[in-house]
């Protein structure tokens, strides 16, 4: 399954298996982040009780490092997914995600408590789909490594294709096969060593964050508001620009991407590398 999805992460493979649960995890790693062997996946927590496989990236490391209490001599590099895992076996599913912020899709595995957790980041990113096969949870970040499993042909949903030629995109919790589910964005779920779903929990709602935020009095005005927009942008900029390799952006000609180069030539000492698309027509 895994190899079905080296176009995803063509630097490293690894897999990583419990044989008394019968639950195996591949990864296929793209390397933007420590590029050294310490940020080899799937994963495991120094305690031994947490394994995982993690697609993405985290932009808060060291704040969700902080408030898991982890120090530089805990860790063995300094990948975000170590981070994550670390974060895990100390402060549990729920506060590390409460506190991550990033572009994420996981599989974690509890050891001591046998369940697996399922997982996407608040706006859903990064993808995730899963379901039952033969009696057996299958997942992946495509549908392509799903069909890597050996009698896998499930049928086609139509009212998912009804969705597609509506809308352009067929929405979460659905996909193009019937049985088969992507994970809600701001969501995880919880399954047992036998694949039942245990829960499904909303961790983040975009809906509660508007809806809080229009009952917040605004703290500035005018000017201020301005200039609290420019550092929050400012901020949020250099929180992605965290990487080991080059780094580039994409331009599409309109405010939004200019706006962004520009924070980051701002930031940065070397020219920012950047990419458009043009069409014939």
């Amino acid at each position: 399954m895994a190899d079905q999805l080296v176009h995803r992460g063509p630097d490293d493979r690894g897999t990583w298996s419990d044989p008394r649960s019968g639950l195996a995890l591949g990864h296929r790693r793209l390397s933007v982040v420590d590029l050294s062997t310490a940020g080899h996946q799937p994963m495991c927590s120094a305690n031994g009780s947490w394994s995982v496989a993690y697609n993405g990236e985290l932009y808060n490391a060291e704040e969700l490092a902080s408030v898991a209490g982890l120090e530089k001599r805990d860790l063995r590099g300094h990948s975000d997914t170590e981070v994550f895992v670390e974060a895990l076996s100390r402060i549990g599913i729920p506060r590390t995600l409460e506190t991550a912020v990033g572009m994420f899709a996981f599989a974690a595995w509890d050891l001591e408590r046998r369940e697996l957790w399922l997982g996407r980041d608040r706006f859903g990113e990064k993808p995730l789909y899963r379901g039952l096969h033969d009696g057996c949870l299958i997942f992946g970040s495509e549908l392509k490594a799903l069909h890597a499993v050996p009698g896998f042909r499930p049928p086609i949903d139509h009212d998912s294709i009804a969705d597609l030629l509506r809308l352009g995109c067929i929405p979460a919790p659905w996909s193009i096969y019937q049985g088969i589910s992507k994970v809600r964005p701001g969501h995880v779920e919880r399954f047992d060593a036998n694949g039942r779903q245990i829960e499904q929990v909303c961790y983040w709602s975009p809906v509660e964050a508007a809806e809080a935020a229009a009952c917040a009095p605004p703290e500035q005005r005018g000017e201020e508001a301005v200039d609290e927009l420019a550092e929050v942008l400012r901020r949020v900029v250099d929180s992605r620009m965290v990487a080991d390799v080059p780094l580039g952006a994409f331009l599409s000609g309109g405010i939004d991407s200019s706006t962004i180069v520009a924070f980051m030539a701002a930031r940065s000492a070397a020219p920012i590398r950047t990419f458009t698309v043009g069409f014939s027509e």
